[in-house]
C-alpha cells in the first residue's frame, strides 16, 4: 500500500471558528455561515499570518493560523487563485463541498500561532 501524497495548507481563524475546531475534536472545518459562500485555506504560512495578526486580531481580538494536511490529488479540483502579491495564493472552496473537503483531510488541524 502507497501512502497517500497530501498537500500543507493554513488558514487564519478567529476565536469563534477555533471554538468550532475544537468541537470537532480538530478533525473537520465547520459549515460557512450564509454569507459566507467560499472556504479559503491559503497555501504558505506568512500570508495566514498576516491575516491572523491584522485582521483578526483587530475584527475578533484575537487570530490563530491552523495548519493542516489535504489529500493533494483531491486539491487538484481546486485551482490556486493569487488574490495579491506574488505569496498571497489560496484555494475557494464552495462552502457545499466543504464535507466532502472535510473528508480529505489527513490528521487533525493544528493551532500553529495565536495572536491577541
Amino acid at each position: 500500500m502507497s501512502a497517500v501524497r497530501t498537500t500543507t495548507l493554513w488558514r487564519p481563524t478567529g476565536p469563534i471558528e477555533l471554538e468550532l475546531l475544537r468541537e470537532a475534536r480538530f478533525r473537520a472545518w465547520p459549515p460557512r455561515l450564509p454569507e459566507q459562500p467560499i472556504f479559503y485555506p491559503v497555501l504558505n504560512e506568512d500570508y495566514a499570518i498576516r491575516i491572523a495578526r491584522d485582521w483578526n486580531v483587530k475584527h475578533d481580538g484575537a487570530g490563530f493560523v491552523t495548519r493542516f494536511e489535504v489529500e493533494t490529488e483531491f486539491l487538484s479540483r481546486y485551482p490556486v487563485r493569487q488574490a495579491g502579491g506574488a505569496t498571497i495564493l489560496e484555494l475557494w472552496v464552495p462552502a457545499e463541498e466543504l464535507d466532502e473537503f472535510n473528508a480529505h483531510l489527513v490528521g487533525e488541524i493544528q493551532v500553529v500561532h495565536e495572536f491577541r
